[in-house]
Parts: structure tokens; C-alpha cells; sequence
């Protein structure tokens, strides 16, 4: 296991982060501030009185994709790398407590500030609350409460923890072979298609849940991810084959790969992917919108993880692994915890009204309080969490396996 470095800004490289992959760090602080925007932009009614600007504020939420792309590749990647050279699989209790020690403490924390403070949850019932601290609201209720409406996506990332397991014994086993990875990936994108066509209709009917926000509809942009481990992996195995060159060519240009993200965002913008506000797409939309989602989200993530970085670093390298935007990135998950319950706090603690306020000045202040809460929890909540990633039983008994192993560690690590 590799020794955490010094990020430059005085503070420790969290032992979470996959130094393997150090782009990623900074990924994730664009898929914050992307989510943070197109939040602004709401509140602020910018998403249909701003042109193109506006629509492309509406589709920043193109964010969540990015989280779960870069979810499905660095959690899948333990299980692949492994497999590939005939090592037992990660133990799913050590890999649950540490997604567990990962996402809640600093979810509780921004759940209690909410349900105490945001005027609108003075009424809810003991049971939503229980529903909200065990990230069930979307599963019994048409949404979170108010300061944590954006939390569905965490809901979708918890069930994806408990799933993966699952996913890896049946499409990796104890050995890896490509083709059936691969007809898991094809099984996960159907069932994403499948549900924005007609499953989730059918499953609920016309009952108050929120089922367009449940994991089956987001199978496809995990799978991305996936699919990217496996590209990793297999060329690090020597198997990759005429696939793998070509994705490897295309991330060797990250600049072409970001220009097709933004054409496809683009595209996201016009009706194909249905409406900008909050009227309900129709399926056809809805299912656009997601492909178009998960194809931006697996370029922008592909020259991140299956690039070589040159001996003389470019504008990409340059700006992604400067210590400031990858600091960024470890305070990135209390920035998007924390940004719904600080624009609350702002328009109820100042003249600013929603849906009347100015974009910038309510992006600027969001941004400025956000940061410094994300700081806060990041230093006081996070870390502190992470350090009892080895105080687990079973992390403790793997641990002592792994000091007698001979098989070299892959180097990856999850967010």
C-alpha cells in the first residue's frame, strides 16, 4: 500500500484516494462544481431565460454521471485486477465498512443541519427522518427533504455498494474472462434502457415514490466505469487487443476527448433530451438523455485512467495534478453534501429570493460558504472517519493476510 503524500497544501493525500490514477482526484471536484451550478442555476430560474447558457446550466447535473463513472471504475477495479491474476477476491465486509465510513459520517452530519435548520422539515414525522438518515427517502417518498433533495444521488451510490459484490461474482468470478464482463455490461445497459422505457412505469405504476431516481436506471453509467476498469486491467495483463488500443488512442488525446463531451452536452441541450425544467420527459427523452449522460461521463474519466502521463506533463496534466484542484477534489464530496443546505441558509438569512436572484452573485456566495463548510468537514469529519478503515475486524485479519502475500498490490484504491 503506498504511503500518502503531501498534497502541497499542508494537508495529507487522503489513503482513500488511488494514487494510481491521480487525475481523478480532480475529477471529482468537477463533478461537484458541475452539480453546484446547475443547482444555482435552478434556484435562480438561469435554465430557460439564458439561451444556450441557461440550457447548459440545466444539464450540468450531467455531474452525477460523472460521479458514478468514476465510482463504477475505481470500486470494480479491486475485483478485475485480482481476478486477472488468480487472487481471492476483496472481502465485502472490509469493502463495506470502508464505503460506510466513507459517505456517512459526513452525510449524518449535513442530514442533522438540514432537518434542524431548513424551516420546511419542521413537520416531517419520525419516520421520514429514519426514511432520510438511512437514505431511503427516494424509496418511500417522491424525494429527500428540503437541503437534501440532491442526496437521491448518494441513495443510488449506497445501492451500488451493496450491489457490487453481487455484480462481481456473477460477471468476474475467480478468474477473469472478458466476454463475460463484458455480457454483464450489456445485461446493466438494458436494464437501464428498459427501466426509462417502460420499467419504471411499471414497477410503481402511479405511486407517489420517486422510481425514475432508483439504481436500475443508472446501471448503464456504472457499467461505463466498469467497462473502463476492465480496459485497465486487460492492458495492464497484455490482453487487451485491437478494443483496448482504441480506447488507449483516443485518452492519449484528452483534448479531442473533452471537445466530444462537450458536443454531446450540446446535444443534451436540445429537446431530444427533453425538457430543461421540471416537467416530466417523455421516455424517449429520458432514455437520450441518460446514453448521452454516460458517454460524457466515460470520455471525460478515459484519459484519466487509461492514459500514460508523458515525461513532460501538457495543459491537462498540468491542470488536473496541481495540488490546489486535487485538494479540491479530496474536499469535494462535503462540497456536494453540503451546497443545497448553504443555498437554503443563504436566501433565508438574506434579501435574496428564490427564482428572483441573480445567478452570479448567488453562485459566488454558494461557492465561497461551500467551500469553507466542505473544508471544515473534510478536516473534522472525513478524516478522522478514514482513519478507522482499520479498526474493522475483518480489515484487520485481511491486513495480516496481505503482509504474508506475495502478490503485489494493483495501487488502486477507492475515492
Amino acid at each position: 500500500m503506498s504511503m500518502p503524500v503531501d498534497s502541497g497544501l499542508g494537508v495529507e493525500t487522503p489513503p482513500e484516494t488511488g494514487t494510481t490514477f491521480p487525475h481523478v482526484d480532480t475529477l471529482r471536484a468537477v463533478g461537484a462544481l458541475a452539480v453546484l451550478t446547475t443547482h444555482v442555476g435552478f434556484w435562480s430560474a438561469s435554465y430557460g431565460t439564458n439561451g444556450t447558457v441557461g440550457a447548459l446550466l440545466a444539464r450540468l447535473d450531467v455531474g452525477v454521471a460523472l460521479f458514478f463513472t468514476l465510482s463504477g471504475f475505481l470500486l470494480s477495479r479491486g475485483w478485475l485486477a485480482r481476478a486477472a491474476v488468480g487472487r481471492p477476491a476483496p472481502g465485502t465486509g472490509h469493502y463495506l465498512w470502508k464505503r460506510a465510513l466513507r459517505i456517512l459520517p459526513v452525510y449524518v452530519v449535513t442530514a442533522t443541519l438540514a432537518l434542524a435548520l431548513v424551516e420546511a422539515n419542521r413537520g416531517l414525522g419520525w419516520g421520514d427522518r429514519v426514511a432520510t438518515y438511512l437514505l431511503a427517502s427516494t424509496l418511500v417518498d417522491v424525494s429527500f427533504p428540503a437541503g437534501l433533495t440532491h442526496m437521491w444521488s448518494l441513495a443510488v451510490e449506497l445501492h451500488f455498494y451493496l450491489l457490487l459484490p453481487l455484480l462481481m461474482l456473477i460477471g468476474v468470478g475467480r478468474r477473469l474472462r472478458t466476454p463475460r464482463v463484458v455480457a454483464l455490461l450489456v445485461v446493466l445497459t438494458a436494464l437501464s434502457a428498459w427501466w426509462h422505457l417502460s420499467g419504471a412505469a411499471w414497477a410503481l405504476g402511479d405511486s407517489l415514490v420517486a422510481t425514475p431516481q432508483w439504481l436500475v436506471g443508472y446501471l448503464d453509467w456504472f457499467a461505463v466505469g466498469i467497462g473502463l476498469a476492465l480496459a485497465s486491467v486487460l492492458h495492464e495483463q497484455g490482453r487487451g487487443g485491437r478494443v483496448v488500443a482504441a480506447l488507449r488512442s483516443l485518452a492519449a488525446q484528452p483534448g479531442v476527448c473533452w471537445l466530444l463531451a462537450g458536443s454531446l452536452l450540446l446535444i443534451a441541450t436540445t429537446p431530444l433530451a427533453g425538457p430543461l425544467v421540471l416537467d416530466p420527459p417523455t421516455d424517449a427523452e429520458a432514455l437520450t438523455k441518460n446514453l448521452l449522460y454516460a458517454a460524457i461521463g466515460g470520455l471525460v474519466v478515459l484519459p484519466a485512467v487509461l492514459r500514460e502521463v508523458p515525461s513532460h506533463p501538457t495543459a491537462y496534466d498540468r491542470v488536473l495534478l496541481h495540488p490546489v484542484a486535487r485538494h479540491l477534489g479530496f474536499t469535494s464530496y462535503g462540497l456536494f453534501c453540503l451546497h443545497v443546505p448553504v443555498l437554503h441558509l443563504l436566501t433565508s438569512t438574506t434579501a435574496w429570493d428564490v427564482f428572483t436572484v441573480d445567478f452570479w452573485p448567488l453562485w459566488f456566495a454558494t461557492l465561497a460558504v461551500s467551500l469553507v463548510a466542505a473544508e471544515l468537514a473534510y478536516r473534522l469529519v472525513e478524516r478522522p472517519a478514514l482513519r478507522l478503515k482499520g479498526r474493522h475486524p475483518l480489515a484487520r485479519r485481511r491486513a495480516g493476510s496481505a503482509a504474508t502475500a506475495s502478490a503485489p498490490s494493483t495501487g488502486t484504491s477507492a475515492r
